[in-house]
C-alpha cells in the first residue's frame, strides 16, 4: 500500500499519458489538424474533448544557409548590441541621472563583444560546421481523437464543415416530428394534411 505524497501531482504533469478516444479524422500536416478543430469550436463542440496526436516522428534539419566570417561578424554585433542596449536603458530606469550617451557606448561595447565573440566561435567550430540550420520534429500523420460518445457528432460536423446535420426522418417528410404525449392516456397528434390518407373502403 503506498502513501500518496506531495508530489504526485507533478509527477503526472512530468509523465502525461496517451489520450483516448476515437479517430474521426487523419491529416498529413498540423495545420490541417488544427483547421478541422477550428471547425469543431465554431461549431460549439466540447473542444476540451478533442486531441491532436501526431504519429511517426521524425527529426528534420534544415540547412538554411553556408557560414562567412561575414555573417559571423555581423550576427555577432547584431546580438551583442541588442545585449547592450539591454542593460544601458536598464541602467536608466533605476538611475535616471544618467545620460542617452551611456545608452549609446553600451550598445557599442556591447556590438563589439558580440562580433568578437563570434568570430572566435566560428573560428573553433569552423571545420565541424560550417553551414546554419533551423531543427524541427514533424510528424508523418495528425489524427484528431475525440471521446468514443462523441465521435458521431465530430464526424458529421467535420464532414458538413461545422453546421449540424438534420435526421433522415425530419428531413424527408420535411416537418419536425410532434413532440411526444405527456401521459400516455394523451392521444398522440394527428399528423400533418400531406400526409393524410382516405380512409379503408368498409369491408
Amino acid at each position: 500500500m503506498s502513501t500518496p505524497g506531495p508530489l504526485n501531482g507533478r509527477n503526472r504533469i512530468l509523465f502525461p499519458t496517451l489520450p483516448r478516444g476515437e479517430v474521426v479524422a487523419t491529416f498529413e500536416s498540423y495545420p490541417e489538424a488544427q483547421q478541422a478543430v477550428d471547425v469543431l469550436a465554431r461549431a460549439d463542440f466540447p473542444v476540451d474533448k478533442v486531441s491532436i496526436v501526431g504519429s511517426d516522428l521524425k527529426s528534420v534539419e534544415r540547412v538554411t544557409g553556408k557560414l562567412t566570417w561575414g555573417r559571423v561578424a555581423l550576427a555577432g554585433a547584431a546580438s551583442g548590441a541588442w545585449l547592450g542596449l539591454f542593460f544601458g536603458l536598464l541602467l536608466i530606469i533605476f538611475s535616471p541621472t544618467v545620460s542617452l550617451a551611456f545608452v549609446f557606448a553600451a550598445l557599442l561595447l556591447g556590438a563589439g563583444f558580440g562580433m568578437l565573440w563570434g568570430i572566435v566561435s566560428y573560428a573553433v567550430n569552423r571545420r565541424r560546421r560550417d553551414f546554419t540550420s533551423v531543427q524541427q520534429v514533424i510528424a508523418t500523420s495528425y489524427s484528431v481523437l475525440v471521446d468514443s460518445d462523441l465521435g458521431n457528432r465530430a464526424r458529421n460536423l467535420l464532414q458538413s464543415g461545422g453546421a449540424e446535420q438534420p435526421s433522415s426522418a425530419s428531413s424527408a417528410s420535411g416537418w419536425t416530428p410532434p413532440a411526444q404525449p405527456q401521459h400516455p392516456s394523451d392521444p398522440p397528434p394527428a399528423p400533418p394534411a400531406g400526409d393524410e390518407r382516405p380512409p379503408a373502403p368498409p369491408a
